[in-house]
């Protein structure tokens, strides 16, 4: 029989601060399984306890070894032996599944650039650990990831070890030299606790890898939850986790893990994720209510954009990791170049427009090149915008634009037969628009929590240096700066760090003045020295009020009040701007000794009559002497535009008869789900996967057997469509069958 094995380009887990699918068709699937003789590692996930299961494996299968149990975020082993004795496991009714973890060779990887101290450009990490003497001495950080370095010159003083759940070695080295290799470990490391030509936030911190990411920065949901309690095991002060996926919900299984890491000690900071501008983005982890979750700001700069004749619209330039820098200074011809998946024709002098697709990005910029390209302008498949990474070199600059960016160019320049301008504008400091936004559906709470940069990020790669963008470098700061905050005071919770963190928040505005909305920057931009020695706290970091749906709502929150600092303070409550149905009840002023801490009430009314569909969202305003502290707050009234699945997995379990299996997340209980496959490209219809009636929400799974004749190879798209109350919803999810014999 036919084995087939799916690799999911949606929701595979990723570095926040690389974007697929475009990466993925070329990778080994994630259920591919080894030659016969080859010995391999895998990780099997319980419902059992680990060492009642290592006696079985003991008894009934001696010829495998277990390497390694897991019982404090989750209950696994990790076992060692030859395929064919592996695949005995399935016998074994405790186990829920198996995740392989594949053998990869390093080598040496090659681009060597110098950060040299005379007219280098000021560092992110300086501007932002630039107020404070503390340096994150004797604070263990620990960084989830593609693994590290640690033989970059800048990285050697801060590394103390660390685990590899990829290679399942205690080697976590980045992937090195040739397709797949990696560097966004090291990235994120240098801007934490580099100490050498650079500094990161906390140079003085004791730095340690976990590697759950492999080639071209994929992994499994089990990998990182195993990195996770690793990481929990050895003692970590504060664990970066720069990675996430689309799953918009609180209960995915990493965000459950990282919830729970939290609650044994841990500071744990996680990346928004770089779906924006769009709302509902914000992906697991990032969903955890007790994380850190980090959102991208921008420094003030100046970027280019792209303009055509005669219209008055401007495309922002989001180059692609790895790229070349986009420095064209004259107009040129744009060619529409397909989604890599048919020959490009002649581009001598042009700019080639391409869609996003299931062709990896570096293979089709190099087509482009070859076709003589100066230029390839990427757009994405579907809405909002994405983020990219090239594996290898390509000597021509890349870039990705929206879905709505891109076909706005194909229709007026290249339809239109416009040649492409590139200008330079300033851009004040304001949020990415890459930066995922909330809220998070199912329990309607404000993500991410705070801003740090995430722009044009200088930091350590293997052999150098290298600017990176997304949240994924945003996230590595905050991380930092929590080292510092632990440094100075030890005792101090994760609750009582993000606390701080978020009460010490800047607000980032517009020009207007208005600031941007709390799904968007949670508190604000972080502010390192007042997050050390804070006047204030504020607890809860916001007041969400959940999805109203009664006709008259009333709903009052306590706040916790404390005066972190030395003298009397008296905070003031001004009530908030409120349309038409919203009445708030605040309290008038509050006094506060040093250290003392008060419960104040917030009530929030809301006649459903007069209220607007959708979210609604802004801040409450707490009032000292010489300080205004902003409280973000959202409602939700009845329906609002998020999207009812995410999280799309097809996939040949190991454990089943079925042809398939599927796995993906539903936020509320809908009427109907219909599953329909249709082949990429052509777009032919390949027959209904499944129906389902009355789900409700939460993570959905189950078996397709539909007695497959024929081998379902290569990319197709997903059509998951759901009814509601008469309304349906359809999403389309991209994904990729590997055949294998």
């Amino acid at each position: 029989m036919r084995k087939f094995s799916a690799l999911v380009l949606l929701t595979a887990l990723m570095t926040a601060g690389f974007s697929q699918p475009g990466q993925q068709p070329t990778q080994p699937a994630l259920f591919d399984q080894p030659e016969p003789s080859e010995e391999t590692t895998i990780i099997v996930e319980l419902d059992e306890s680990p060492k009642a299961f290592a006696s079985q494996i003991e008894t009934r299968l001696p010829l495998l070894e277990v390497v390694a149990t897991y019982n404090t975020i989750f209950q696994g082993v990790a076992i060692k032996g030859e395929a064919e004795e592996l695949e005995k496991l399935v016998r074994l009714d405790s186990v829920v599944n198996q995740y392989p973890v594949h053998t990869y060779s390093t080598a040496n990887n090659g681009k060597i650039t110098s950060l040299a101290k005379k007219d280098r450009p000021l560092l992110t990490t300086e501007v932002v650990r630039e107020q404070t003497s503390y340096t994150g001495e004797g604070v263990k950080v620990g960084v989830i990831d593609t693994g590290i370095d640690y033989t970059h010159p800048d990285l050697t003083a801060s590394y103390q070890g660390g685990f590899d759940v990829v290679d399942f070695d205690k080697d976590p080295m980045e992937t090195m030299g040739g397709f797949g290799a990696t560097m966004h470990g090291t990235h994120v490391a240098g801007i934490i606790a580099a100490n050498g030509d650079m500094k990161g936030v906390a140079p003085e911190a004791e730095l340690y890898a976990y590697r759950a990411l492999g080639p071209g920065g994929t992994g499994s949901s089990v990998q990182v939850i195993a990195a996770i309690e690793q990481a929990v095991e050895d003692g970590m002060d504060v664990i970066n986790l720069s990675l996430g996926n689309t799953v918009n919900g609180p209960d995915w299984p990493t965000t459950k893990a990282v919830n729970k890491a939290v609650e044994l000690g841990t500071t744990v900071v996680v990346a928004a994720g770089n779906a924006g501008p769009d709302t509902w983005t914000v992906g697991s982890p990032g969903t955890s209510s007790k994380a850190i979750t980090v959102g991208a700001s921008s420094l003030p700069t100046t970027r280019p954009v792209l303009t055509l004749p005669g219209l008055d619209r401007k495309v922002g330039v989001q180059l692609m990791q790895g790229s070349v820098p986009w420095t064209f200074s004259k107009k040129y011809p744009l060619i529409n170049g397909g989604s890599g998946e048919t020959a490009i024709p002649p581009a001598t002098g042009k700019i080639v427009v391409m869609e996003r697709g299931v062709v990896p990005f570096t293979e089709m910029a190099q087509m482009a090149y070859e076709q003589g390209a100066v230029g390839v302008i990427i757009y994405n498949n579907q809405p909002g915008m994405f983020q990219g990474a090239l594996t290898s070199e390509v000597p021509i600059p890349v870039a990705a634009v929206s879905g709505r960016d891109g076909k706005w160019l194909m229709e007026h320049g290249v339809e239109g037969d416009q040649w492409l301008e590139t200008t330079r504008v300033k851009v004040d400091h304001g949020i990415a628009p890459f930066s995922s936004r909330g809220p998070v559906t199912t329990n309607w709470i404000v993500k991410p929590d705070v801003l740090a940069p995430g722009v044009n990020i200088i930091s350590t790669v293997p052999g150098g240096y290298q600017p990176l963008q997304g949240t994924s470098m945003a996230a590595p700061h905050v991380a930092g700066v929590a080292a510092l905050m632990i440094e100075a005071h030890p005792n101090w919770s994760p609750a009582q760090i993000k606390q701080s963190l978020m009460t010490t928040a800047d607000l980032l505005t517009k020009k207007e003045g208005q600031p941007y909305q709390p799904t968007a920057q949670g508190a604000g931009v972080i502010n390192t020295e007042a997050a050390i020695q804070p006047d204030l706290w504020i607890e809860p970091g916001g007041l969400y009020f959940g999805r109203i749906a009664d006709s008259f709502f009333r709903k009052k929150v306590m706040i916790t009040l404390h005066n972190k600092g030395d003298k009397n303070q008296t905070i003031s409550v001004p009530l908030p701007d409120s349309p038409a149905g919203v009445t708030w009840t605040v309290p008038e002023t509050i006094q506060l000794a040093p250290d003392e801490k008060v419960e104040i009430p917030v009530e929030l009314s809301v006649s459903k009559a007069f209220v607007e569909e959708g979210v609604h969202q802004g801040y409450i305003t707490l009032k000292s002497e010489d300080q205004a502290y902003q409280l973000p707050y959202l409602f939700m009234m009845e329906r609002a535009d998020y999207e009812k699945v995410s999280g799309f997995e097809l996939y040949k379990d190991w454990k089943t008869q079925g042809d398939l299996s599927y796995r993906f997340y539903l936020t509320e209980t809908v009427d109907q789900i219909t599953v329909d496959l249709y082949r990429a490209g052509t777009m032919l219809h390949q027959g209904t996967l499944f129906k389902r009636e009355e789900t409700g929400a939460g993570m959905i799974e189950g078996e397709i057997d539909r007695g497959l004749k024929e081998a379902l190879t290569g990319p197709y798209i997903a059509v998951v469509t759901v009814t509601k109350d008469k309304q349906t919803y359809s999403y389309p999810f991209p994904v990729y069958l590997e055949n294998q014999d």
